[in-house]
């Protein structure tokens, strides 16, 4: 019963810091580099992460997980370091393990070293679910967003100030977050070619590495941009259309799992309680 009742306490931590850590992250249009962040800023969280964990920098470099961690940040849009994010891991790790020795009486070492993995894990999970979101974000604006560049470059617009247009005209969304991330780097004097293929290479996408390769051949070959832009935002489209038609089969299956443990147990105790009643008291076979 302990076992249960700390299960769900895990839960309920979990859901509540996945909700805080979504709900504080902010939206904004314009997007900073890392170039951008104050740097004293950044120095004194470190200096204080690196107080509280002095091992945790050695620890991330053992593990070598550095550079895949710095991809998922830049993927998930967070202007955080990756000493930092691997600090608030442990944090929340080590939290969770005191809480589980705090709370539950004569607990056993198995339950500590859970609750350290279940917090360890926890801002994964998160950044997971936060990179998973915006790519579908992404895939459903991306053939809007290119018949816009399309447009404006039909209209006389270079592609850089296509952009920059569509950022200023266009709400908000990871679609336009992407596009301002390309524009400040192409104004801190990166080329555009090597700032779309890191862009390729931030989201690992088939729909955009498809988009960036076409830009990139398209500027090669000296072919119109317009014109590639128009059949991309086509296949595009027909890529939604193919991946809608997808989830739509996929529907009835996911609905049978809460149709048989959820809705029908409730119909059984409905309809054949009253008659299980009857029947044990006796009163069924009374009325033949």
């Amino acid at each position: 019963m302990e076992m249960i009742i700390y299960i769900i306490f895990l839960a309920g931590v979990a859901l509540f810091v996945w909700g805080l850590a979504d709900l504080f992250i902010s939206r904004h249009v314009r997007v900073e580099l890392p170039q951008e962040r104050p740097e004293l800023k950044r120095a004194r969280i470190q200096s204080i992460l690196l107080m509280l964990f002095p091992f945790s920098r050695t620890l991330m470099q053992k593990l070598r997980i550095g550079p895949k961690l710095r991809d998922k940040l830049d993927a998930g849009h967070l202007h955080i370091s990756s000493l930092e994010f691997f600090s608030v891991k442990l944090i929340l790790a080590i939290a969770l393990a005191i809480a589980a020795a705090t709370i539950i009486k004569n607990v056993e070492p198995i339950i500590i070293l859970a609750a350290f993995f279940v917090g360890y894990i926890i801002p994964d999970s998160w950044l997971n679910y936060r990179i998973a979101r915006r790519k579908n974000a992404i895939i459903h604006s991306l053939p809007e967003t290119m018949d816009l560049l399309g447009l404006c470059v039909e209209a006389g617009l270079d592609f850089t100030t296509a952009v920059k247009w569509i950022i200023e005209k266009t709400p908000n969304s990871p679609m336009i977050e992407e596009l301002a991330l390309v524009l400040e780097q192409i104004k801190w004097g990166k080329p555009r070619v090597q700032t779309l293929k890191d862009m390729s290479k931030r989201l690992n996408m088939i729909e955009i590495s498809s988009f960036v390769q076409t830009l990139v051949q398209a500027e090669k070959m000296g072919t119109p941009v317009a014109e590639a832009f128009s059949i991309l935002a086509e296949e595009s489209l027909n890529q939604r259309f193919v991946r809608g038609e997808r989830i739509a089969i996929k529907a009835p299956l996911k609905m049978l799992i809460p149709l048989i443990f959820c809705i029908l147990p409730v119909i059984a105790i409905v309809v054949g309680g009253p008659i299980m009643l009857q029947f044990m008291q006796g009163d069924f076979l009374k009325g033949f």
